[in-house]
């Protein structure tokens, strides 16, 4: 039975790993491609590395079958199976959101930056492209919206 229980959450962890949104900067949905998308010039006035919560939703009702499905087989009679169930779907789908939201958490940085007109804007994206204070972007507007390095700028 315990080796069953390990087993279901192990599985749940990789499955849910695969889970995590994509908040690099690089990555375009296939709804975006063709669209147009206002951009403007800006300055990074500040950088700071942030924590992005882990999604919360699936490993639940992942974790809530599993333990069920697990817990059914406690007992010898039709009463016994009944209780070992909710009480293993309960379990599992506690365990699940857990795991859900621990696999898919991650970094993220926060951008504050200053438009060109002086309004300020903050934009979190991921970790995968780093700009510095004072650095030259353009910020594209858009789901998401993003900021870029701005070509035009000298080195």
């Amino acid at each position: 039975m315990k080796i069953i229980s390990i087993t279901m959450t192990s599985l749940l962890a990789i499955m849910l790993s695969g889970c995590a949104t994509n908040i690099s900067p690089k990555t375009y949905s296939v709804g975006s491609v063709g669209q147009v998308n206002r951009t403007i010039s800006a300055t990074i006035i500040s950088v700071r590395e942030v924590d992005v919560a882990g999604t919360q939703g699936l490993g639940a009702g992942v974790g809530a079958a599993a333990g069920g499905i697990a817990g059914s087989s406690i007992g010898s009679g039709d009463r016994e199976n009944l209780i070992g169930a909710l009480a293993g779907a309960v379990v599992g789908g506690i365990a699940g959101a857990a795991i859900e939201r621990s696999a898919t958490e991650q970094k993220g940085m926060e951008y504050v930056v200053e438009t060109e007109n002086g309004n300020l804007m903050t934009i979190v994206q991921g970790v995968t492209t780093l700009f510095k204070e004072g650095q030259k972007v353009l910020v594209l507007y858009g789901t998401p919206s993003r900021i870029i390095a701005d070509p035009r700028a000298k080195p």
